[in-house]
């Protein structure tokens, strides 16, 4: 009768396991209800924004509309809202499908290795770890993103950087080497770089502790390196009224500065909107005898080119194409651009992605690889998320208007693009009539900014095209490593030069001639 010890042993271990894994999991369906509702709410708080800008806008509207006309508009609108509601659905049923199929095959071959006692984990280790799992992404992950930012981003008052000059509305830093064996070349040929206005200037400064910063990248090499960065637009009422002539004169006056320290024309490098921007500066004649090279990283130069945010517009219906659902009026009468729902826009654009159960299962499948319950989250994640979390910056209501009238008018059969700056016609062909070297850096994975509509202008002028992986933000955030096999001061893939190389070998010919 020794079996009958050794069968109450097993009885009661089994009666432990499974009394454990029910409390696990008890405590992993609270976590995963209160992780519900957190991604709602993330997703939520933009949409009551921007329907509180709608309704405004529309109490306008319907008194200059007749009744049928906006019976129907409301109507196609619906239409509109079922197909976008349709796409973010299918993707979360998908990605649930997916993640609660690997979950039955581990659920059921844990419950096979607890009532067989074989080896591998049983059902209470099972639990364990889903719960794990949910904390982790629920409760740690958030932590970890509000931690990284004292490391994220620029940071102007921890001596790295030193404040060349400012207008009213932007101030001009020089951005320090991190590596201390690198020198500044004062006879160097200097750059300044213009970040996105609605992206916000940290993502040009991603991890410059960790050799990811795009800004560092350049001071790194020993390149004279400056950062054009917009006053905070909520306490600085020049920079609320900012328009794309005051963009030009004050990056005139930058620029006259920088070639007064160094004794040589700027570089203007522009980051997405960035880009657009110093482009226009550029064709307006505002900056000749002071910028003779020219950098684009992922800028739309032509945004109707851009496939999907062309087709999301297309089935929007043509009342509420109107950038006046996203303004906003201060408490000193001006108006600005609501940053939120610029953001929230993107979010329609990309429901397939952005669907709020899709987001939280897509992070729930990054981090459910094996032992990484327990391992550190990463500071290039967490930082990622910290920039698509917090860095959605207000706009001036004239910018936001080039960037909309680039995404609505295509750029003229003569290569004229479709606002005047100064009264004066702003036409790509000028770029090589200034004889300007022109260097245009896409992503080929890229999602906002599709490769047609940052290579625009090459149906007009001839320039040099440097390709890299991955999406939107890799320049800055991936390729910014000088380890990286797409390193920014190097030559890689069919010797394409990545911006720093290029401008590296700007200086070295320049200087010979």
């Amino acid at each position: 009768m020794t079996w009958f010890p050794d069968w109450m042993n097993n009885a009661s271990e089994l009666g432990f396991t499974m009394s454990k894994a029910l409390m696990e999991g008890i405590q992993a369906a609270q976590i995963h209800t209160n992780g519900v509702n957190k991604y709602l709410d993330e997703f939520n708080i933009p949409f009551e924004i921007s329907f509180n800008a709608f309704n405004e806008r529309e109490k306008e509207k319907v008194k200059t509309n007749s009744l049928q006309r906006t019976m129907q508009d409301y109507y196609e609108l619906l239409l509109f809202n079922l197909q976008v509601a349709e796409n973010g659905c299918n993707s979360t049923f998908k990605v649930m499908n997916s993640f609660y199929a690997q979950k039955a095959t581990a659920a059921f071959s844990a419950w096979l290795n607890t009532c067989f006692d074989q080896k591998g984990d049983n059902i209470a280790d099972f639990a364990t770890q889903q719960r794990q799992l949910l904390e982790k992404v629920i409760y740690t992950y958030p932590e970890a993103i509000k931690a990284v930012r004292p490391e994220f981003g620029f940071h102007f008052d921890n001596g790295g950087y030193i404040k060349t000059a400012e207008t009213d509305r932007f101030d001009l830093f020089q951005v320090l080497p991190t590596d201390k064996n690198v020198t500044v070349r004062a006879d160097g040929k200097p750059v300044i770089i213009v970040h996105p206005y609605v992206l916000g200037a940290n993502i040009l400064a991603f991890l410059p502790n960790e050799n990811r910063s795009y800004v560092h990248a350049f001071a790194n090499q020993g390149i004279p390196t400056y950062v054009r960065v917009i006053k905070d637009i909520n306490n600085t009422p020049a920079a609320q009224i900012l328009t794309g002539e005051d963009d030009a004169r004050d990056t005139r006056f930058f620029c006259e500065k920088v070639k007064a320290i160094h004794g040589r024309e700027v570089t203007l490098n522009g980051f997405c909107q960035g880009g657009f921007i110093a482009v226009a500066n550029i064709l307006s004649g505002e900056l000749d005898g002071l910028v003779d090279a020219l950098i684009t990283c992922v800028a739309p130069m032509d945004g109707t080119r851009s496939e999907a945010l062309v087709e999301y517009m297309q089935h929007l219906p043509p009342r509420f194409r109107d950038l006046g659902y996203a303004v906003k009026s201060l408490p000193n009468g001006n108006q600005i651009v609501d940053g939120k729902v610029m953001s929230w826009v993107y979010k329609l654009k990309s429901m397939e992605r952005e669907a709020p159960l899709f987001s939280l299962y897509r992070d729930l499948m990054m981090f459910d690889r094996p032992g990484s319950h327990t391992k550190p989250i990463s500071k290039t994640a967490a930082a990622i998320n910290h920039w698509l979390i917090y860095d959605r910056n207000d706009l001036p209501v004239d910018i936001t208007q080039m960037s909309f009238d680039s995404y609505t008018i295509p750029v003229t059969a003569e290569g004229a693009l479709p606002f005047k700056l100064f009264g004066r016609e702003l036409n790509f062909k000028r770029l090589a009539a200034k004889n300007i070297p022109f260097l245009i850096c896409y992503a080929k994975g890229d999602d906002l900014v599709d490769a047609p509509s940052a290579l625009a202008p090459l149906d007009f002028i001839d320039a040099e095209v440097t390709v890299f992986p991955k999406g939107h933000g890799s320049i800055a955030t991936s390729w910014s490593d000088p380890s990286s096999a797409c390193a920014l001061h190097t030559r890689f893939d069919d010797n394409q030069r990545g911006p720093v190389r290029f401008q590296l070998d700007l200086e070295k010919t320049v200087a010979k001639e």
